[in-house]
């Protein structure tokens, strides 16, 4: 089913966000990131191998760059390659004699003032920062903007590197903190210092980042069911204590998100929080944290439980169009009410989840537009998207519902998906088709109304019920109770009782006395409730 938006796009739009032929004629297999960056001058400078294989024979290729930085030259062994800049995009002749299946690689050399962001992470950018010792503070963030407004790459969500490196280089009475296993660390005796980061996965683009300030580094380790993962926390001198206390939340929440989820992700690469100036931002295996250290009202740190949850969606389960953003966000959300749930228990679960449900707004579509780098009007994905996963939950039991999740993390590790991927795969796991079910949440603004009446006079009464808002297809249980005691039809796996409701009319028999205090069960059901007199 196609989303619909009135909302126009332009060339540059298509140019970033689609697979064109020029970026889907080679496929990156690795990037080394080398960049030294300047706080007093606020400049960056460097460049980026690509290595990359051929699957069509090219004779353009597109690279991305936001066009405020300098490219100096593109080589291809040692030899200067022709290249034209559109705005963001740069097209490079291709003069190799590869064929489809050979290795190739370039480097581009670049230098400028990157973009600074205005209201990181949501306006991304570099964020040049002193801490309160008057220390610089380095940082970047660019979901959404993407990565090209840093470094030159190939700034496709649908194709990430296996593997990449990065060399920083920042000043030495700082300590760096980057995505990876740190290899190496050389001070180059000119008020420098040089770090290595490997990153041994597929990575998002948007998720490489840097990190510089006057940071503590400490270490330890996370015992999960099947791996040590390493943990390593980077954090202001003057927020060490606070910090420790804090970040004593990572490993129950580690432990509850693998019993849901299955293994963390990256255990070779490990788990980092590292201190941010901005709010935060799930930098794979180098998670943002800038929440000042502070719980909400329901005894956790947000921060740390929301974005470590995109280790699990988003990092290593990633979209491949930021049209299906939800995919990271909506199953990230949840993960909050799921870590209630291990924690405090299913009740505080579901009073944490209720206290989201005023900020959905029902105005547009959760799915997005494919090919456009789509940004999103709303929160939607984020709440929404929580309450259709929960309403799943109900419709197809715990024991189904979790396997599933643990089943998506699995199939689909270490792979970009898209939402025909993500439908194929449920309606295949769970031996049923639900594409009418995500097609309401996701492609429509509005939600399923359940719809009923009373009649008749006497000992008994009919209640007659349907779905309405819907397309003819849709047919989705919900439960319906009389104060405590559930009427129903149909009993599922977890001893729950069901009204097996659809687009048509059904029917009831229902004594007289059990129809004064009728109530569909919204709580565990995200729909709208209508009742005809």
């Amino acid at each position: 089913m196609e989303r619909v938006c009135a909302q126009s796009y332009t060339h540059a739009d298509t140019l970033r966000g689609s697979n064109t032929r020029m970026r889907s004629c080679y496929d990156v297999v690795f990037y080394h990131l080398t960049l030294r960056a300047d706080p007093a001058s606020r400049t960056i400078s460097g460049n980026n191998l690509i290595r990359y294989k051929i699957t069509a024979a090219p004779d353009t290729m597109q690279i991305d760059l936001y066009k405020n930085l300098i490219i100096d030259s593109i080589l291809a062994d040692h030899h200067a390659l022709p290249f034209r800049r559109s705005g963001n995009a740069t097209f490079v002749w291709f003069a190799g004699t590869g064929k489809p299946g050979s290795l190739q690689e370039m480097t581009v050399y670049y230098h400028g003032k990157p973009t600074v962001a205005a209201n990181a992470p949501w306006d991304g950018g570099f964020v040049w920062q002193t801490d309160v010792n008057k220390h610089h503070w380095i940082g970047v963030a660019c979901e959404g903007v993407g990565a090209s407004i840093w470094w030159p790459c190939k700034d496709y969500l649908g194709d990430e590197p296996d593997s990449m490196r990065l060399t920083y280089e920042t000043p030495s009475d700082l300590v760096c903190a980057a995505n990876g296993q740190l290899r190496n660390t050389v001070e180059e005796h000119n008020g420098w210092t040089r770090t290595e980061w490997v990153i041994s996965y597929p990575i998002n683009t948007y998720d490489v980042t840097l990190n510089a300030a006057d940071y503590v580094h400490w270490h330890e380790t996370y015992l999960g069911k099947n791996d040590s993962v390493p943990l390593d926390f980077y954090v202001l001198r003057n927020e060490v204590d606070q910090a420790r206390s804090q970040f004593e939340q990572v490993k129950p929440m580690l432990a509850c998100y693998e019993a849901a989820f299955g293994s963390f992700p990256f255990p070779r690469d490990g788990y980092k929080l590292v201190e941010s100036f901005y709010w935060g931002m799930e930098h794979q295996s180098a998670v943002a944290y800038g929440n000042g250290y502070q719980n909400n009202r329901w005894g956790f740190d947000f921060i740390i439980i929301h974005e470590s949850a995109h280790e699990w969606w988003g990092n290593n389960v990633s979209m491949k169009d930021a049209a299906d953003m939800w995919l990271h966000e909506s199953f990230a959300t949840y993960a909050e009410t799921w870590y209630m749930e291990c924690m405090q228990g299913r009740e505080k679960a579901q009073q944490y989840l209720e206290s989201q449900r005023y900020l959905i707004q029902n105005k547009h579509p959760v799915q997005g537009v494919y090919g456009v780098n789509y940004e999103t009007p709303d929160n939607d994905q984020y709440y929404k998207g929580a309450w259709m996963i929960h309403t799943f939950r109900s419709v197809v039991g715990d024991t189904l519902f979790f396997a599933w999740l643990k089943g998506l993390q699995q199939r689909f590790r270490l792979q970009t998906i898209s939402y025909s991927d993500f439908i194929l795969f449920t309606d295949s796991f769970c031996n049923r088709k639900y594409d009418y079910f995500f097609e309401q949440y996701l492609m429509k603004p509005n939600l399923p109304v359940f719809e009923y009446k009373l009649k008749g006079h006497g000992r008994m009464r009919t209640l007659s019920y349907r779905w309405t808002g819907t397309d003819a297809g849709f047919s989705m249980p919900v439960v319906i109770t009389n104060g405590t005691q559930v009427l129903t039809m149909k009993k599922s796996e977890d001893q729950r009782w069901e009204l097996p409701a659809t687009v048509e009319w059904k029917s009831l028999k229902i004594e007289k006395k059990k129809t004064n205090d009728l109530e569909v069960d919204t709580h565990h059901f995200y729909v709208k409730v209508q009742q005809d007199r």
